[in-house]
């Protein structure tokens, strides 16, 4: 068996052509993925849709309706950025779906990666910053809720602070949120994780993998979760267009190498998600999104997982 691996085709909804946001890279990854033989597109494990009462453990079931049905306030539909359409209505949710197929498979397997996710600014009952609802939260509640387990810890390293993860399980001592972030850079007005770890501006990629590793050897025997929901973001790359950091491609392998390592090395399951990444190049960024799951394969092979 191979690295298990979670997609679906209603993550390319019609969109916009020139966006800001980058649509079609969900798409692009499949087609990198498959095109680099890491697997083969029968091979990509295909979610159902979030059912709305897994959505509302951690979002107002008024916004979900109010979302779902396209009747979301102008300033809502501003402060998400994203033109609503019933195709990315559906999709938003399949992706939720997604990770939490993917997080399953990694308490199965011991490591899953999803080729979506990391929706990290939704709010309880709002949108923010291109994200509608937060799965890294859904998944986190359903977990605990269902008893699969018993703590979950979040790594993310999106460069953007996870705002709404960390308003939406503060009153949840069993999930961990922990936010690697460029201090300077959005949201303005940040929210308060378990453990926010700014970085300044320009941060390269020595530096960078050392806040991990010691963040990683720190936080991992202090908490002992039974598994890490991995927000991969690699708006942090020198070539984003809203990052600020400097780490290169050789620095996100590391980083995503490292990470995945920690977690197996403590036997605690872990899942990835793409988290943010924004470049005009759009196969360029779908290659950088892609480090992910080449890096995840590697360890899975070498730790013979399949």
């Amino acid at each position: 068996m191979r690295l298990p691996l979670v997609y679906h085709d209603d993550y390319g909804p019609p969109f916009p052509a020139g966006h800001r946001f980058p649509m079609e890279k969900f798409r692009l990854l499949r087609d990198h993925l498959v095109a680099s033989g890491l697997a083969s597109d029968a091979e990509l494990q295909r979610p159902e849709l979030c059912p709305s009462e897994v959505l509302a453990l951690a979002h107002c079931p008024a916004y979900i309706d109010r979302y779902l049905s396209g009747e979301l306030a102008h300033a809502d539909q501003r402060r998400l950025g994203l033109p609503w359409s019933a195709a990315l209505a559906r999709r938003t949710v399949r992706a939720v779906g997604g990770s939490l197929l993917a997080a399953e498979l990694a308490l199965r397997h011991g490591l899953a990666c999803h080729l979506a996710g990391g929706t990290h600014h939704a709010h309880y009952d709002f949108p923010a910053g291109f994200c509608i609802f937060n799965d890294l939260a859904v998944i986190a509640r359903y977990l605990l809720a269902s008893g699969q387990v018993q703590r979950v810890l979040i790594f993310d390293c999106d460069v953007h602070q996870g705002d709404g993860t960390a308003r939406l399980l503060a009153d949840c001592p069993e999930a961990i949120t922990v936010s690697l972030h460029c201090e300077q850079n959005f949201p303005a007005r940040k929210a308060q994780s378990d453990w926010d770890i700014p970085l300044p501006r320009g941060m390269g990629d020595d530096d960078y993998l050392k806040v991990v590793d010691d963040a990683l050897n720190y936080l991992l025997p202090l908490y002992q979760p039974d598994i890490v929901l991995y927000d991969a973001g690699v708006d942090v790359h020198k070539g984003d267009a809203l990052g600020y950091l400097q780490l290169t491609d050789q620095g996100l392998a590391a980083r995503d190498e490292a990470v995945i390592q920690h977690c197996l090395g403590r036997d605690i399951p872990v899942v990835g998600v793409i988290g943010g990444g924004y470049d005009q190049d759009r196969a360029a960024l779908a290659r950088r999104h892609g480090i992910l799951h080449h890096s995840a394969a590697r360890v899975w092979d070498a730790r013979g997982l399949g």
